[in-house]
């Protein structure tokens, strides 16, 4: 990769206000490992809120929250039992919603940001950010550039959530509704676009084609699943398996680092069965916010993909109220699933209860049994969806204990492999393909950089710079005298 240029005169405004608002950039490494935090900042940690607007919960941007404390612990993660998942495979997601806005995109949109924070490359101080998202990526990326005073312009579809428009207003971004709901990027795009010939001020940090995405990922998620592996495995205990919704491919990175550390583990994408991009070359709309399709993100390496599965939305909106419905406790516990893990279930976001059905197909596809571990992730929680539920409840009425047996049993139990692809080599190669329609015809990149990521020592190169950003975040803290 094409070593970073330094703009020197950004630079000392940006270290100039980092020290005007006791600024500390947490290096990746500190992401990664939180012990690594100076005590100093443990310190300034114990008054601060998880969601508090403080500079100082930069340093919470990783999955070893502990909440009770208010700093550290181990990696939060909740295990999914056989008696809901239908499979005797270990199915093991990692907690989105203890970090600082409730989902682990912050980590991403500081993925994106540091890297041209450090060197220059965006001016707090004139500069406003822009995050082109489909929900909860622009809510980080207002957070981070609250606490360093500078504006956010976020961009998301019309048809997500109210609480996502809410909160993003209470924190004083700048907020541009898209036409359309999750599936419609292409509009997202042309935002953008509009954006940067119409507004100087303005840098963009599109989380689908910036590489910090994944980075961040493969740097902290990886590990992070890597620590939960080695605490729960014994015996023979295999992980056999990671399951991501597409998205924006940067949290599927997190399945590079696995492959390099695991022989054997397969990785499946997972997209809506309304919009089957990777399935199907299809589209559609669908109602499983936050994983916006229709195209395959410039960041995903396809090649290291093993299947695609693709989930139908309807049975992510039916389990949301099995999860959080009264009714629908009770026939979890009828069924035995442990009040433990009944209270953790609202930890499931809609995209949550995706991806843990995309992990029961893979399970169900490749006959794994009680010696083998899939790790999934828990992106946001249902605290982000209480106005889906309310609207479900208002459209089909009272949620019966009918409903919740009939849900139980055809959307979990009753899980099928259908809507399952295994990837080859050359479907790989022409998923990789598709990129050239979007990224070179629409998004000014070229044939030659797409072959370039046909490559892995492209990917081998790409994550291995964070022992640079590491180095200018050191710098950078210095000359900010933090």
């Amino acid at each position: 990769m094409a070593k970073m240029k330094i703009n020197e005169a950004v630079l000392k405004k940006t270290a100039q206000r980092c020290k005007e608002r006791k600024i500390t950039i947490p290096t990746f490494k500190q992401m990664r490992d939180p012990k690594l935090v100076p005590q100093k900042i443990k310190n300034r940690m114990k008054n601060v809120g998880l969601w508090d607007v403080e500079p100082v919960n930069l340093f919470r941007i990783n999955w070893h929250n502990d909440v009770k404390t208010g700093l550290f612990g181990g990696v939060n993660y909740l295990e999914l039992p056989s008696s809901l998942t239908g499979t005797k495979a270990r199915i093991v997601g990692l907690i989105g919603k203890y970090f600082p806005t409730g989902a682990h995109k912050v980590g991403a949109a500081f993925g994106c940001l540091a890297p041209r924070l450090v060197s220059g490359e965006f001016d707090p101080t004139s500069q406003k950010a822009v995050w082109p998202s489909t929900g909860n990526y622009c809510r980080g990326g207002a957070f981070d550039s609250a606490l360093l005073g500078a504006t956010a312009v976020a961009i998301l579809p019309e048809g997500m959530s109210r609480e996502r428009f809410e909160w993003l207003k209470s924190i004083g971004a700048e907020v541009i509704a898209t036409p359309g709901t999750e599936s419609n990027v292409k509009e997202i795009y042309d935002k953008c676009w509009d954006i940067k010939k119409n507004r100087k001020d303005c840098v963009i940090f599109n989380q689908f084609e910036e590489f910090g995405n994944p980075t961040w990922h493969y740097h902290t998620t990886g590990p992070a699943m890597e620590e939960v592996f080695n605490k729960i495995a014994k015996g023979s205990t295999r992980l056999s398996g990671f399951v991501s919704a597409t998205g924006s491919a940067g949290t599927i990175g997190a399945g590079d680092y696995l492959k390099k550390k695991f022989s054997g583990v397969k990785i499946a994408a997972s997209e809506a069965l309304q919009c089957p991009t990777l399935l199907l070359n299809g589209f559609g709309e669908h109602r499983i916010e936050g994983i916006g399709d229709k195209h395959v993100p410039w960041v995903h390496n396809v090649r290291n993909t093993d299947m695609v599965t693709a989930i139908d939305d309807e049975a992510c909106m039916r389990l949301l109220r099995l999860f959080n419905e009264p009714e629908g406790k009770k026939t979890l516990a009828a069924y035995g699933v442990p009040a433990e893990v009944i209270d953790n279930l609202h930890l499931l976001g809609i995209s949550g209860i995706s991806n843990m059905l995309s992990a029961v197909k893979l399970a169900k596809y490749y006959e794994l049994g009680e010696n083998d571990v899939i790790f999934t992730m828990f992106t946001d929680s249902s605290d982000m969806y209480k106005s889906r539920v309310a609207e479900l409840a208002a459209e089909r009425g009272k949620y019966t204990h009918d409903n919740s047996v009939a849900d139980m049993e055809r959307r979990l139990l009753g899980a099928t492999v259908d809507y399952v692809r295994e990837l080859s080599y050359t479907d790989r190669k022409a998923l990789h393909n598709l990129k050239y329609f979007t990224w070179v015809e629409q998004q000014g990149r070229t044939s030659d950089e797409l072959r370039r990521l046909w490559e892995p020592e492209f990917w081998d190169e790409t994550f291995a710079q964070v022992e640079e950003w590491d180095k200018l975040i050191e710098q950078f803290n210095a000359l900010a005298g933090n």
